[in-house]
């Protein structure tokens, strides 16, 4: 998530109740995460998630996605694209001139990604002035068709991605990718964690002899457009 445009929101709702925590996702834990969150200098929780417990918990496929929890610990909103409106938008970042070919490429694709923080943030608001009574806060029903589906193939695919995490932490790297390949394979619309396994190979997350697939190939052949699913509110 991105912690500045989060911390501004979180200062604002705060007297009102709401607290935002936020879980970065990552294998290589505090040594990739944490000099990330040390620079934000949150006030919030800034959590680091190194085994994707989420992924399987609660359906997190993507980032940011958030969800919502109530004061009773019940889950009233289930994992969506989550977007603050930040002051420099995909389509507005500019590179040097002597920045990566690949890295302008990843970029232009990622100014097509459609996301809507005006949206989210005001459904946000509501439901911390309103409470149970606001219209975005789910019933139960609503809650449970909207959530991921858990096949089989999800929690094959989980299994298999702790397995690749595992013996990649343990140093039997090449061990690892045939896992991270069958997760892959069984999960193809979670891109946790295919863009875990692509940066541990690559930082720009591109193609390697170690995975059929990349980044900004995956990417265009689903339609940057459809990157995340459409906000639901």
């Amino acid at each position: 998530m991105d912690l500045p445009v989060w911390q501004a929101l979180r200062s604002e709702l705060r007297p009102l109740g709401l607290e935002i925590v936020t879980v970065a996702l990552d294998t290589r834990g505090a040594a990739a995460a944490g000099p990330w969150i040390d620079q934000a200098k949150p006030e919030h929780p800034s959590l680091i998630d190194a085994a994707h417990s989420l992924d399987a918990r609660l359906g997190i496929t993507n980032v940011p996605m958030g969800v919502w929890i109530d004061e009773d610990g019940v889950l009233v909103r289930p994992p969506e694209p989550a977007f603050a409106p930040r002051a420099v938008g995909f389509g507005d970042m500019k590179l040097p001139d002597d920045a990566p070919a690949r890295l302008k490429e990843m970029l232009a694709e990622a100014a097509k990604i459609r996301v809507q923080p005006e949206k989210y943030v005001a459904a946000l608001r509501d439901w911390v002035h309103h409470g149970k009574q606001s219209r975005f806060a789910l019933a139960p029903d609503e809650v449970v068709r909207r959530s991921q589906p858990r096949p089989f193939e999800a929690s094959l695919a989980a299994a298999n991605f702790e397995m690749g995490q595992h013996l990649h932490r343990s140093g039997e790297v090449d061990a690892a990718r045939p896992f991270f390949r069958e997760a892959h394979r069984l999960q193809p619309g979670n891109w946790t964690y295919k863009r875990e396994a692509w940066s541990l190979v690559d930082p720009l997350q591109g193609p390697t002899e170690h995975y059929d697939s990349d980044w900004l190939a995956d990417i265009r052949k689903i339609g940057a457009e459809n990157y995340y699913p459409e906000l639901e509110l």
